[in-house]
């Protein structure tokens, strides 16, 4: 069966996933209600997301469901079992940037997860020679910015005083 996911979604009450599909064989879509069960608001999202990726009921609808995307969702669902709102947890979501986040101050296990998000983001956009669209020595020309910044590095002196 080839199953293409379209949309993601949880439905708080029985806590679930909800998976729009659209099976390429038929050319219908479909919708699916996956129950997200044993979990709590001490739950670990990442463990449970996982678990729910490789159930054996579920891996054929979830192969398109990138496995960051199903560990948000169940973020979602318990940041809902805390007491938050739906607003309150997406905030938070869109609060949290990656780029401006001190990984130093992460857990080991945290650490480990944002190591293998940026692995998996760089072999993406990691170019193979056996790509269409290689080009072995490419030179890109960057807009030369207006205001430059100067840096005391910039100024001129001898090395004598070293």
């Amino acid at each position: 069966m080839s199953i293409v996911a379209k949309r993601c979604g949880v439905k708080f009450i029985p806590p679930s996933i909800i998976l729009i599909y659209e099976n390429k064989n038929t050319s219908k879509i479909r919708k699916r209600v996956i129950p997200v069960r044993n979990f709590s608001q001490y739950s670990d999202c990442a463990r449970a997301a996982e678990r729910l990726k490789h159930h054996v009921r579920h891996s054929v609808y979830l192969e398109s469901v990138s496995l960051a995307q199903l560990e948000r969702l169940h973020l979602i669902l318990r940041d809902h079992l805390k007491g938050l709102s739906l607003e309150e947890s997406l905030a938070a979501r869109r609060r949290s940037d990656p780029n401006d986040e001190d990984l130093n101050k992460l857990s080991d296990d945290e650490l480990e997860r944002r190591k293998a998000q940026m692995d998996e983001l760089f072999e993406r956009n990691r170019r193979h020679k056996e790509d269409p669209d290689f080009v072995y020595d490419l030179e890109v020309e960057f807009p030369e910015s207006v205001a430059r910044e100067t840096c005391s590095w910039d100024e001129e002196q001898s090395d004598e005083e070293f």
